[in-house]
């Protein structure tokens, strides 16, 4: 006799109950019990947790948990191809140029690439220290053979970071001038900031298939941008209310203001974003590697299945170095900056 039949009878809903009786798909008790993991429920006795589950002992009627989980599968897996005929055209950009920046980044020879990203971090730093360290890491790549993946794993950041910037930063403006936009979005910001990070991955295996750029470039985006939209809207907020009147006063437009006023005076706040999305995308660069993303972590999943320890340990430290380059040139950007307007 299952637990809750005396509540099912005395609200008589037995013949209710009964009328839907058929075969149901096991429960998650069940299911767990099936790949060995024992029933926590039954060994502790007592009256269980009215769940899904438990009530459905009783009554046919109560619907099952998996019954749950499989109608969301089945309502996504309804508008699947809806969903692929819109997004696909969308997207397909971003194949094309996370395939770009690989080809570049793997076809220039190591005497044009390297010189190259020290030109460019001297240019945004302005920092010798800073340019000479990012030379021994790069040269320290070289030395032990990951040069390559190395390269891989910054074309994928580049990319990455830069469409995360050109996307949050005009929703971190919109969110700034409009609470209700703020109330909207600040939400999904909420989502996008807690859900783990493999849960990205499962809908859009469904959605594209794992040759596919756009794939591991979508999920890497969706979980790096939310820090460089919300320091934009924080920025924007924060410039003080003074020196909007004065902005006022003198007859600036919408534009203007925001090109010559809100926007140098929130840069340090939109710069630590962009630091704190540049570190984003390196994390889940190795998380995507799970979906045919090249680079570093694809040494780290190997070292992982197959035990190589010293592959894994290497691949990581490897990631390490270029997370900890990537947050000295955009700190040392972002001092320059500051630097640059107070002397203004």
């Amino acid at each position: 006799m299952a637990q809750y039949d005396g509540l099912f009878d005395g609200l008589g809903l037995r013949d209710w109950c009964d009328a839907d009786k058929q075969d149901a798909p096991m429960s998650m008790a069940q299911l767990l019990a099936q790949s060995g993991a024992s029933d926590s429920t039954e060994e502790g006795g007592g009256l269980p947790f009215p769940s899904l589950d438990a009530l459905h002992e009783s009554c046919a009627a109560v619907p099952q948990t998996r019954d749950l989980t499989a109608g969301i599968e089945a309502g996504f897996l309804a508008i699947r191809a809806e969903l692929k005929f819109v997004l696909d055209p969308i997207t397909q950009p971003l194949s094309w140029m996370l395939d770009g920046a690989l080809w570049v980044f793997e076809s220039a020879p190591w005497w044009v690439m390297i010189p190259a990203l020290l030109a460019l971090t001297y240019w945004v730093s302005r920092s010798r220290p800073v340019t000479g360290f990012v030379a021994l890491v790069l040269l320290f790549f070289g030395l032990i053979d990951h040069y390559e993946v190395a390269m891989q794993t910054l074309a994928i950041v580049f990319v990455c970071t830069g469409l995360s910037v050109v996307l949050g930063v005009p929703i971190g403006i919109g969110m700034s001038k409009s609470d209700t936009a703020q109330r909207t979005i600040v939400p999904i910001l909420d989502l996008l900031q807690t859900l783990p990070t493999f849960v990205y991955l499962i809908p859009l295996i469904f959605l594209f298939s794992v040759t596919e750029s756009k794939l591991y470039g979508i999920a890497i985006i969706l979980y790096a941008i939310v820090p460089v939209i919300r320091l934009t809207d924080l920025g924007i907020r924060l410039v003080d209310k003074d020196v909007i009147e004065a902005a006022n006063a003198f007859g600036l437009t919408a534009w203007q203001k925001l090109a010559r006023v809100e926007l140098p005076l929130a840069l340090p706040n939109i710069m630590a974003g962009v630091n704190q999305t540049i570190m984003m995308s390196l994390a889940m660069v190795v998380i995507a590697s799970l979906v045919s993303a090249p680079g570093l972590g694809v040494l780290v999943l190997r070292g992982i299945r197959n035990l190589e320890l010293g592959v894994g340990i290497v691949a990581g430290l490897g990631i390490v170095l270029l997370a900890v380059i990537l947050d000295r040139v955009s700190k040392a950007a972002l001092a320059r900056v500051d630097t640059q307007r107070k002397d203004a």
